[in-house]
């Protein structure tokens, strides 16, 4: 697979925040309104791309990629690079989410070089912490935010 990133734009932004996920996944769904549609384009989200420019999803970094809440707990000690990440729901359960996270891993790493990478994973998405245990990832930190638990995970 192909992948190619970009800055987001307005029409890639749009088409996210139209996904809609099945259970129990559709916790990641959005409304498109005026403030999600400026979140993604803050300048800290970046859309990637097939070969054939098809949007295959997005990632971000730094304070975008943390779940707020999570301030409060202490889960964003000083010193490392957040990033967060979404696939497009038709790609999703394909097998191709190692290379997918490899390619944003290696984008972040020639990037931000010497700095510890972290990543905040909602606790019910077994299949992603499979995926990031996988990756070198290890838990570092756990808290709750809105009925939800979610657990940092720091590139060991």
């Amino acid at each position: 697979m192909q992948l190619i990133s970009h800055k987001m734009n307005k029409q890639y932004a749009k088409e996210v925040l139209g996904w809609k996920y099945n259970h129990p996944y559709n916790f990641y769904n959005n409304e498109l309104t005026n403030e999600t549609l400026q979140e993604l384009l803050n300048g800290s989200y970046y859309a990637v791309v097939n070969a054939e420019k098809n949007l295959i999803g997005f990632f971000c970094v730094g304070e975008s990629a943390q779940v707020p809440t999570g301030q409060q707990f202490g889960a964003y000690v000083d010193g490392f690079i957040d990033f967060g990440l979404g696939m497009h729901p038709e790609e999703t359960g394909k097998g191709d989410g190692y290379e997918y996270c490899t390619f944003i891993l290696n984008l972040i790493e020639e990037k931000y070089k010497n700095f510890p990478i972290r990543l905040t994973v909602a606790n019910f998405n077994k299949r992603a912490i499979h995926l990031y245990e996988k990756m070198g990832f290890v838990k570092s930190n756990e808290f709750n935010s809105n009925n939800c638990s979610f657990s940092t995970m720091i590139k060991g």
